[in-house]
Order: structure tokens, then C-alpha cells, then sequence
């Protein structure tokens, strides 16, 4: 019952009200760490930086970097900007991982960095984006900006308006920008670029791994198995829907776009995007997976 209520409080008050609830959250969540978990090894970085774009796995990945055996193993606490004030640049705090920052790479760089970090950046497929941003947008994003005014112009479009609706809604908030901006950045130990579908596929349990032992973390296989496992989609899904709610994992397979793209979406697509599917190292609408 009190779950319940919190999650209610999250999704149906006001977002300044919202951001409140969310950071007592957080906060009750991380003295809980501290008191209850032991830390076995110290990530050997003051801070992690998770850097993203919308509909890359961002709360998945928010999830496992919360988890106590991450923190057994790094002694760094979740810590999301969002809930400390809407600045644009935020300094996070020693002993952080920041989860998630929505920023273009000439940005990030803006940040002040208190000590030294490690930093990665998740890409997926900008086509696969548009998709998932379509479905999420339409049925299951919480309520919370202009969340319900874009849902409701969804719903009363056809499927195909609908995409179109959510290129260019990805393009005028520099969604494609941004990603295109990681893409290009000088190479750098300190920075590394992983595969959504990567992350989420058949060897996710190395991908992951090797994203971890980036940060300076390192979980033993059996425990990194346990972790995965607990935070698989469908396990999340049915959790979130066994409390009630409308499930906002929908893991969608890697090339879904094939799906949902005709000539006049792709057109539409490659004017907002130019090479941006080639830059990022994704095969053209004719290349074969």
C-alpha cells in the first residue's frame, strides 16, 4: 500500500512536487546503503558519469547502478541531477555516480568535475529511437511535462503520422544532435561509447561487464549474473505491472524500425538526421543486419 501511494504521488502532483518526492527517495535510499551494505571494494574514481539520450535504457541502467552489490563494489552512491535543482551544468558530489545526464559531449566537457571519473555515453540505433519514443510517448511515459499533450496528439493519429510527429519531436530537442555529438568526440580512456543493443543482447552479461570495469568497478561473474537477473526487462515489466502500473520497459528488438518505416518515413527520417545512422556505425535501410 505505501509503495503504491509513493508511486502514485510520483506520477499525479505536480513536477516540482514530483522532483521532491523523488529526491526523499533517493536520499532515504542511499542512507539505507550506507547503514546496511558494507563496501568490499572502492571504485578507484571519485565519480561515474552515465551520459544518454532519451529511450536508451537510461532507467535500466539507473537501476543496476543502485543496486547494493554495486555498491559493495564501488562504495559510489546513485545520484541523479534532476532531483538537486534544474540546473543545466550540475557538480556532483565526490563518491557519485550521476545517472543520467542528457547532455550533447561539448556540454558534458562544460561540467566542473570535482576529482577524477570515468565516463560513458549509451547510443542505440537513432531508428529504433524513433520507435520507441513513439510507443512511449503514446502508452506509457509517466505523465510529467508535456507528456499527456503529446500522448494525446498520438492517439488520435495514425500510426504513420505518429512517427513522423516523433521525428520531428526528437529533432527539435537535439535528441540526434546530441547523439552525433558522442560520436565525433575525440577518442579518450576517460570517455567510452557502448551499444544499447549491445548492453541489452545475447552477451550482455560481457557488455556489461566490460561497461563496469570502465567505471572502475568490478563485480564478481556470479554476482554480475544475480544483478542481471533481477533487472531483466520482462523481470522489471512484470513487477511494474504486478504493482498496478502501466509497464515502461518495452525492449524493443534491435531493427524494429524495418517494421514501421516506409519510403516516406525513411525520407523524413534521413532529412532530420542526415548520415547520422553511418556515423554511428549502424547499417543503411539496404545492409542486412
Amino acid at each position: 500500500m505505501i509503495k503504491r501511494t509513493v508511486e502514485f504521488a510520483k506520477h499525479h502532483t505536480p513536477n516540482q512536487m514530483r522532483i521532491l518526492v523523488r529526491r526523499a527517495q533517493l536520499e532515504a535510499h542511499n542512507s539505507k546503503m550506507r547503514i546496511t551494505v558494507p563496501v568490499v571494494n572502492r571504485c578507484e574514481y571519485d565519480n561515474v558519469y552515465h551520459c544518454t539520450v532519451h529511450k536508451t535504457g537510461s532507467q535500466w541502467i539507473k537501476a543496476l547502478f543502485s543496486d547494493p552489490t554495486v555498491y559493495r563494489h564501488s562504495g559510489l552512491l546513485p545520484y541523479d541531477p534532476r532531483f538537486y535543482g534544474r540546473r543545466s551544468l550540475p557538480v556532483v558530489p565526490r563518491g557519485r555516480a550521476a545517472l543520467a545526464l542528457f547532455h550533447s559531449y561539448p556540454r558534458f566537457e562544460q561540467i566542473v568535475k570535482p576529482g577524477t571519473y570515468r565516463a560513458f555515453f549509451v547510443i542505440r540505433d537513432p531508428r529504433d529511437i524513433v520507435v520507441s519514443s513513439y510507443f512511449s510517448l503514446r502508452n506509457s511515459h509517466a505523465p510529467m511535462g508535456d507528456i499527456l499533450q503529446a500522448r494525446k496528439i498520438l492517439r488520435e493519429k495514425p500510426m504513420k503520422e505518429g512517427l513522423l510527429y516523433c521525428i520531428n519531436r526528437l529533432s527539435e530537442r537535439y535528441t540526434f544532435k546530441q547523439l552525433r555529438s558522442w560520436a565525433v568526440a575525440p577518442e579518450s580512456e576517460t570517455i567510452r561509447l557502448f551499444r544499447y543493443e549491445d548492453l541489452t543482447g545475447e552477451r550482455q552479461t560481457d557488455e556489461v561487464d566490460q561497461l563496469l570495469r570502465h567505471c572502475g568497478i568490478t563485480v564478481p561473474r556470479s554476482e554480475l549474473e544475480d544483478l542481471l537477473a533481477r533487472y531483466s526487462f520482462s523481470k522489471m515489466k512484470k513487477d511494474r505491472e504486478s504493482a498496478g502500473q502501466i509497464s515502461h520497459y518495452r525492449k524493443g528488438k534491435a531493427g524494429d524500425w524495418r517494421n514501421h518505416f516506409d519510403d516516406e518515413l525513411y525520407e523524413a527520417f534521413t532529412a532530420a538526421t542526415g548520415d547520422l545512422v553511418e556515423v554511428l556505425g549502424y547499417p543503411a535501410r539496404d545492409q542486412t543486419p
